[in-house]
């Protein structure tokens, strides 16, 4: 007699997969460690293949885990269509999002594909851009809600992560050795610009400013081609760059954080749903010590 897949433990083997871990996927799902893992050996079971290599600290797929992920992100997604095609209210319409351009790619695709796959009728529009800028937008309500990069840290609802700010550049970077030192720092109004600034003229290190513009890529190419260095989160350096080793004299930077802003009041409920995707996509990529 064949026997139909369990939705639930798919949802559960994507979580896991998508996390690198069972306690990762626990917190995210609401379960427990151990029903996770009950649920994975279960799928195992069902498909008489192991899917998780155990062995490493992160649980890494395995080939047939691979071959997996695909077809199952289809059935996800096809189960949450029809749940939502089913269920009422139907939410139609646009949420207008913003994000600084430097934590867009590192952050939102797993959340925003998730989101999309229980609203499908929803369009989620990203507005790129710096901190301060976005911040206006809100207050003005050109954007429903918008992710920031402070060096203020939000309160509970709405701090997502704490990071170091740091040094890179290119991978054996000889920008950092130059004098006067060549830093990209970005538009004025990009927040990592004034913490740079300050802490480089407090240690008397004499600098210029190399790529002055409001998109990420172009700074990203100068720091390739070792034209300069810049300050950058540590959770998301891009991976064709190095992290600056502090032991040739550069100052250090300031902690930062990433805030989910919302308006005080007003927000609609489709709204708010997507910023409790975004606090969970968070939680569970970076999980409370």
């Amino acid at each position: 007699m064949n026997r139909d897949l369990d939705i639930g433990l798919i949802r559960t083997f994507l979580a896991v997969a998508e996390s690198g871990g069972m306690t990762r996927a626990a917190q995210s799902l609401s379960l427990t460690q151990g029903a996770v893992s009950q649920q994975i050996k279960r799928l195992e079971g069902y498909f008489g293949k192991q899917l998780f290599d155990r062995r490493q600290k992160r649980m890494l797929l395995t080939s047939d885990g691979e071959k997996l992920v695909a077809s199952a992100n289809r059935l996800l997604a096809l189960n949450d269509e029809v749940r939502q095609l089913m269920r009422q209210p139907e939410f139609t319409g646009e949420i207008l999002l913003g994000v600084p351009p430097d934590i867009v790619r590192p952050f939102l695709p797993p959340i925003l594909r998730r989101f999309n796959r229980e609203y499908p009728s929803i369009r989620v529009t990203l507005i790129s851009d710096s901190t301060p800028v976005l911040l206006e937008m809100l207050k003005k309500k050109k954007i429903d809600l918008t992710m920031t990069t402070e060096s203020i840290q939000g309160s509970d609802d709405e701090l997502l992560l704490s990071d170091a700010l740091v040094w890179i550049g290119a991978p054996n970077s000889e920008a950092c050795h130059r004098t006067p030192l060549p830093v990209a720092l970005g538009v004025e109004s990009c927040g990592f610009r004034t913490s740079a600034t300050d802490a480089l003229n407090r240690a008397g290190i004499e600098w210029i400013s190399i790529c002055q513009v409001g998109s990420i890529e172009p700074v990203i190419a100068s720091l390739e081609a070792d034209m300069a260095i810049a300050p950058y989160m540590s959770q998301v350096i891009p991976e064709s760059l190095s992290l600056i080793d502090s032991s040739i004299g550069l100052p250090a930077l300031p902690r930062y954080y990433v805030n989910l802003r919302m308006p005080n009041r007003g927000a609609r409920v489709i709204v708010k749903e997507l910023a409790l995707r975004i606090r969970s996509g968070f939680a569970m990529r970076y999980p409370s010590p």
